[in-house]
């Protein structure tokens, strides 16, 4: 995929989107699940759509949080259920629709106290943290956040965190999914729900700031003494999403050298510098997204952004710009194994499509490695348990152990993947690019690229079921093959693609979750070159799969 002419530039006039008939499309239009773009369908992140093309409508949400609370109730969850929102158009009429729904189903509801926005981590620490206190009984707390994460202005998106607070498991969205569906097809006739009115004046909502109670529970997970006593100069985008009223408090309560560059919540996102295909996407990956902090780098020691549901993380350093997030994952790894007091048998949970460069500095500091599907959901059990010190993924989404090797989040948590930049830059005097230049000065560079092409519902399904036996080819890019990867090493589970692999580079396609894409990641220990080469492979294979398909 090409980059626009307008990449990293300034939201065009043409580019805006018209919010007003998205909300009213949401309330009028009305999806057909016998069209498979307009039925629910759970990706690794929960359901996304856009309510002008029926795929995320009153309906959709209605349905899906009437299959939650059965589920609740068929699971015997009597606790509350945390319900969240970000900063996308389409999040606040779903919220209403889904806390009439809940309160019709009887669900005791928590939201944050001024009906404000609340980041993904917060509800996963809540869930936590309420669950820890009841033990085994039945008294399980569970949430919801609206939220599409990094994806245009024009999506909205739903997603299920159990009682273990983390990303729903395949078979629990399957139940839902197919519920939602069953409902949306016999006319919502099954639907239980209130007036919105009705839903605020319920006795089953209450209120709690959990903006007071993240930021509290902070210094729990991140040193942040030594950021404060080092003055770290700090600057955060929070690209106007959902944590951007916690920021404040956080740099109040721990005595931080912060700055918020852009104070700015627009359900528009037009101050957002255009992304790579000519879209507003706060993607804090995304150096044509993040234009406007790196501009800025060299007025802060470390810099910072998230996306809407501060899931994902961008780090921006004087010294190297944006971090690839695979670059950025291994320094996190390297440094919080070295300075954590965790037990050594604690795993590093990887996603097959991050770097190898992770496999080199487990090897190196003799940690345990687990590689796993693409999806957090596959690192949930795992952080709950402390069996995972660490789980990320290449697209900038990680969590790890509290300080005292407890569970903090079984989600991805932006915030302290941010605030450990600058622990590390507070505690070791490098920041983490200077760390990143360390790392590979031991272990090699690493050539990362990924590239991607639309794909229609029916190309995705087949790159689904990509096996081993469709490569008939001994070499990649000059190279022995070593290994043809179905199923992640880690867990044995499904990776709803292809991974290949040789001594010093390896490729893995596989459909998008979430949008209508598939996805080529490959790296190389070689060189650029060497790393383009195995790309062309890669799609010389995927397009051969198309043509024997007939697509």
């Amino acid at each position: 995929m090409s980059v626009h002419p307008y990449a990293g530039k300034p939201v065009r006039p043409e580019d805006r989107v018209n919010l007003g008939r998205l909300v009213s499309d949401y309330f009028l239009k009305t999806p057909n699940v016998n069209i498979n773009e307009q039925k629910v369908t759970f990706g690794t992140s929960g359901h996304r759509g856009n309510a002008n093309l029926n795929s995320f409508n009153q309906q959709h949400i209605a349905a899906i949080c009437q299959a939650v609370a059965e589920y609740r109730t068929a699971q015997g969850y009597k606790g509350p259920l945390y319900l969240g929102k970000d900063t996308h158009a389409l999040s606040e009429p779903a919220f209403a629709t889904a806390l009439s729904v809940l309160i019709g189903n009887n669900v005791p509801v928590v939201i944050q106290s001024d009906q404000g926005y609340t980041p993904t981590p917060v509800i996963s620490r809540l869930i936590i943290v309420h669950n820890k206190s009841q033990g085994k009984n039945k008294n399980q707390a569970d949430g919801l956040i609206i939220t599409p994460s990094h994806n245009p202005p024009t999506d909205g998106g739903i997603k299920y965190n159990p009682p273990h607070g983390g990303p729903a498991e395949g078979e629990v969205t399957k139940l839902i999914e197919q519920r939602a569906n069953d409902i949306i097809a016999g006319n919502m006739v099954e639907l239980q729900s209130v007036e919105f009115d009705d839903a605020l004046t319920s006795t089953l909502l209450s209120k709690e700031d959990f903006i007071e109670f993240y930021t509290e529970q902070l210094e729990q997970v991140i040193d942040l003494k030594s950021i404060s006593q080092k003055y770290i100069r700090i600057g955060v985008d929070p690209l106007g999403g959902s944590g951007i009223d916690y920021w404040p408090e956080i740099a109040k309560r721990y005595n931080l050298n912060l700055t918020i560059v852009n104070p700015v919540v627009d359900s528009s996102f037009a101050f957002m510098p255009l992304d790579k295909d000519g879209k507003i996407r706060m993607d804090c990956s995304s150096p044509y997204a993040m234009a406007g902090l790196i501009a800025m780098k060299d007025d802060f020691d470390v810099a910072v952004g998230n996306d809407p549901d501060f899931d994902r993380h961008g780090i921006v350093t004087k010294s190297g710009g944006l971090m690839n997030p695979n670059h950025f994952l291994a320094v996190a790894i390297h440094y919080l194994m070295t300075h954590r007091d965790w037990a050594t048998t604690c795993k590093i949970g990887k996603t097959l499509v991050s770097s190898s460069l992770i496999d080199r500095v487990a090897k190196l500091i003799n940690r345990p490695l687990s590689e796993v599907p693409v999806g957090f959901k596959w690192f949930v059990d795992g952080l709950h348990t402390g069996e995972y010190a660490f789980g990320g993924e290449e697209s900038a989404g990680a969590s790890f152990l509290a300080k005292d090797g407890s569970c903090w989040t079984t989600d991805k948590d932006g915030f302290i993947m941010a605030l450990l930049a600058a622990e590390i830059l507070a505690v070791t005097g490098k920041d983490p690019y200077q760390y990143y230049l360390a790392l590979v000065g031991q272990l090699g560079k690493a050539c990362y690229g990924r590239v991607e092409a639309v794909a229609s519902f029916e190309q995705k399904q087949i790159l689904t079921s990509l096996s081993p036996d469709m490569v008939t080819s001994d070499t990649l890019a000059g190279e022995k093959i070593n290994q043809v990867l179905s199923h992640a090493p880690g867990n044995g589970a499904a990776i709803g693609g292809l991974k290949i692999v040789t001594d010093n580079g390896w490729f893995a396609a596989r459909p998008s979750g979430t949008e209508d894409i598939y996805k080529i990641y490959a790296e190389s220990f070689i060189d650029e070159a060497h790393l383009q080469q195995i790309i062309t492979d890669a799609q010389m294979l995927v397009n051969t799969v198309f043509k024997n398909a007939g697509l």
